[in-house]
């Protein structure tokens, strides 16, 4: 059996990771925002250590990519964003930084932008998908005042691609929502996370 635990938006809860951490899985995959304007990285990594090369990071809209891969290098674990890896027979894809805030944080890309990386992922299958950003529209990314501000390449890619399974985060009144777009089974993680068992898949139905 192959678990992949992935979870998002800690933002600086020693609890909330400690716990992450203490659940069985095989890899652990955090899709961002480990903390706020990436003060207090190394407390996280203290926590994740444990786990060393078992951990892949991306940057969420609080931490810049250069500050991820120095992080990553500092405590062992893999800097994921951009990157792919082959895991129970799926590609595992990541790729970090949301779509413009109004909060102007460090890992913010234009929806250009996003759409240029996300290429990079055009054709790979089955995939798995982990981003910060959650697509436009959708369950995933619905704020207090039921507006959506989720990112509109983020949701092209995965109509146009298709991923089995889709991971986001950065909406955090969103957390734990689901949605099916498509063949794609996507989650909005948040900081309680999601253990995903490739051997005993399940695909969610539209909420």
């Amino acid at each position: 059996m192959v678990k992949l635990l992935i979870f998002s938006d800690i933002h600086g809860d020693a609890g909330a990771l400690r716990r992450l951490m203490d659940i069985p899985a095989d890899y652990y995959f955090c899709a961002g925002d480990l903390v706020n304007w990436a003060r207090g990285l190394d407390a996280m990594g203290e926590l994740m250590k444990r786990h060393g090369d078992r951990v892949y990071v991306i940057p969420g809209n609080h931490e810049s990519a250069e500050q991820i891969t120095a992080f990553c290098a500092k405590f062992g674990f893999h800097d994921f964003h951009g990157g792919r890896v082959q895991l129970g027979g799926f590609e595992v894809a990541g790729l970090g930084y949301s779509n413009p805030t109004p909060f102007e944080t460090p890992g913010e890309y234009s929806e250009e932008e996003l759409q240029t990386r996300l290429h990079a992922f055009d054709g790979v299958k089955p995939m798995i998908a982990i981003c910060h950003a959650p697509p436009f529209g959708t369950s995933l990314d619905r704020i207090t005042n039921l507006k959506h501000a989720g990112s509109r390449a983020v949701r092209e890619f995965l109509q146009r691609e298709q991923p089995r399974y889709f991971f986001c985060g950065h909406i955090h009144e969103a957390a734990g929502a689901q949605d099916k777009l498509g063949e794609t089974s996507a989650m909005n993680v948040g900081k309680k996370g999601y253990l995903l068992d490739l051997e005993q898949q399940q695909a969610w139905g539209q909420i």
